[in-house]
């Protein structure tokens, strides 16, 4: 069988039915390519995504959860010092009246 020669196949059919069918072989590897290896990687990534999306809500309800605890410690810290200071005053206040009587 004779080779295909691009010459021969231009003079028969003509200039841009040959480029037509040369970009549709270029429009199917492409197709081809894009469904082989860029589709999975996408989808891949997409799942990756997901799960860095669901852990950074995890983590920013854990920063929120312990923030709260932060502050009811210091509201009870904050408590127990004005106690001890209540305290100290009351104790000083007797010493004072003991003292005079």
């Amino acid at each position: 069988m004779e080779e295909l020669n691009v010459v021969h196949l231009i003079n028969d059919y003509g200039f841009p039915i040959v480029m037509m069918v040369g970009l549709g072989y270029f429009i199917y590897f492409i197709w081809g390519f894009i469904n082989e290896h860029i589709d999975p990687a996408l989808e891949e990534m997409h799942m990756a995504l997901i799960r860095v999306i669901d852990k950074t809500r995890m983590l920013d309800q854990d920063m929120i959860r312990l923030q709260q605890k932060v502050n009811v410690v210091l509201e009870y810290r904050a408590r127990d010092k004005l106690k001890e200071e209540i305290l100290q005053k009351e104790n000083t206040e007797r010493r004072k009246n003991n003292d005079t009587q």
